[in-house]
């Protein structure tokens, strides 16, 4: 039976890397359609961070991001994988688009520095929520340009209410890249 599971069903690392990346893309589109709309915010809470920050530690510095920028492909070529399955070009004129570029650079971020820090949890915690406080920001900054508001009020309703859930999130990830860091160093040769 060991002998089994220690077999490799995917033999080349190329056909790896490429089913991590779409796989991380479509997890981020999935996570849009755990959606809970906020009465005062045009944000929703969606589970999509949760896969951006994971993609960025388990896929690393180049491959994370890649994934995405596969998702943000897929859904400005016309799929409906944003959150309210929106879709195009124009959905990035929308109050979510700085939020969904955010992910670009939150998942470059920690891909880019998980191999840099200790492997425990309070350091990868760190990270993994500072990376979330950048992919925040981006979506604030997008935000005031959209609304034209003043920082406070964007403080209100483009920041502060993901905090709480996305701790959550941070959590699990730390929890799942403790489980699954050693095997996709391995799988991903990162």
């Amino acid at each position: 039976m060991y002998l089994f599971l220690s077999k490799e069903i995917i033999k080349t690392e190329t056909v790896s890397r490429i089913i991590g990346t779409v796989g991380f893309g479509v997890l981020t589109a999935l996570g849009a359609f755990v959606r809970i709309p906020l009465p005062f915010s045009p944000v929703p809470i969606t589970l999509q961070t949760f896969f951006v920050l994971l993609s960025g530690a388990l896929l690393g510095r180049t491959l994370g991001p890649s994934s995405q920028l596969l998702y943000l492909s897929l859904g400005i070529a016309g799929l409906p994988i944003f959150t309210g399955a929106g879709s195009g070009l124009l959905y990035l004129c929308g109050p979510t688009s700085g939020y969904l570029f955010g992910f670009v650079f939150a998942s470059l971020f920690v891909g880019s520095s998980i191999k840099k820090i200790p492997q425990n949890f309070i350091s990868v915690f760190s990270l993994l929520f500072a990376a979330d406080l950048i992919l925040l920001f981006c979506g604030t900054m997008w935000l005031r340009v959209v609304l034209g508001l003043n920082w406070p009020k964007l403080f209100l309703i483009g920041f502060l209410p993901f905090i709480p859930g996305d701790v959550i999130k941070v959590f699990a990830c730390v929890l799942i890249y403790s489980k699954l860091c050693k095997r996709s160093r391995e799988i991903f040769s990162i």
